[in-house]
């Protein structure tokens, strides 16, 4: 049996509670059963004692920042903070620096950007926050390099995340970096959300619609026809015929509607699913790539170096033996 995976969630006066029960929920439920891997959520907090966040919920820690850093965790997790300009206390700032010269990955979600950015460890790296936050964080931080419309970046070991639900999105993203793509579905079908997102935040910013409902409709059956049919060699023409549009205009719907191209959006979903067949089965190379419309072994093995930074051999002796 692997030994559990530990999260330390980063609790002090002002934290978010959505983003603590999004930590809650990704790495502090027991979902062994099911076959997701073994975590354990330790909350932090600097002096032990509960933690007011608003709204009138507390947070009462079970590990003492002061005593044990985060020395012995795998992930370091900050909530987001409601005022983006408070000072954080100074033993948080301390502990998330010691984290990050040992190594351990360190993670914000939403404004929990401004807190890594206080603590100095956004200077020169890229990093992203909620869409209506990225001018603030420029103005209030100057050394950070603001990403304006990804939904997560990571910077050398420094994980960032957009407003509210870009934070699951990013959770996931991490359990699927540790323990593979079936793990994160396995939560994700728990909490009924999305294994992944393809697109960036600024699909999300108040804009006049793009399109009429029957347009989104007709894209959204679309993509399940071409997720029915990811072992043939689509072109974004096909899709467009499928749509009833020409391809330039379905090629704008389709971004303005979902944040990514059509083109991109395949690729995403072709490497979706090699990962699990990588992960599930035994097929030989060639028939996964085959089976995804990759084409050849060649062309699964160049994406997946250049989105996943690993082969696919690799991919599955990693995850199909964690499984």
């Amino acid at each position: 049996m692997q030994p559990a995976q530990r999260i330390a969630l980063v609790a002090f006066p002002g934290i978010r509670a959505f983003d603590v029960a999004v930590i809650t929920e990704v790495w502090g439920v027991d979902r062994t059963d099911r076959g997701g891997p073994r975590f354990e959520l330790r909350r932090y907090g600097a002096d032990g004692a509960p933690v007011a966040m608003p709204g009138g919920l507390t947070l009462t820690p079970d590990q003492d920042l002061d005593l044990d850093g985060f020395g012995t965790d795998d992930l370091v997790v900050v909530p987001g903070v409601e005022d983006h300009l408070a000072p954080v206390p100074e033993p948080v700032l301390a502990a998330l620096r010691d984290a990050h010269r040992a190594g351990v990955p360190v993670a914000a979600l939403c404004g929990g950007a401004f807190v890594l950015a206080q603590a100095g460890l956004l200077d020169g790296r890229r990093a992203v926050t909620h869409w209506n936050l990225t001018g603030l964080l420029a103005r209030s931080h100057p050394g950070v390099e603001v990403v304006p419309d990804a939904l997560f970046v990571e910077d050398a070991g420094v994980w960032t995340a957009a407003g509210v639900a870009a934070g699951i999105d990013l959770c996931l993203h991490l359990v699927r970096r540790a323990h593979g793509a079936e793990a994160a579905a396995t939560i994700a079908r728990a909490m009924v959300t999305a294994p992944f997102r393809t697109g960036t935040q600024a699909q999300f910013v108040e804009q006049p619609t793009p399109c009429s409902d029957r347009e989104a409709d007709a894209l959204a059956d679309v993509r399940e026809r071409a997720l029915r049919r990811l072992a043939e060699p689509l072109t974004v023409a096909d899709l467009a015929g499928w749509a009833g549009m020409s391809p330039r205009s379905f090629a704008r719907h389709f971004t303005a509607t979902t944040g990514t191209t059509p083109v991109q959006w395949l690729l995403d979903q072709r490497i979706a699913a090699a990962q699990k067949l990588l992960e599930r089965t035994g097929l030989p190379m060639p028939e996964v790539a085959r089976r995804c419309g990759f084409g050849s072994e060649v062309t699964m093995r160049q994406h997946f170096a250049a989105r996943l930074a690993t082969s696919p051999r690799d991919y599955r002796r990693a995850f199909r033996a964690a499984g």
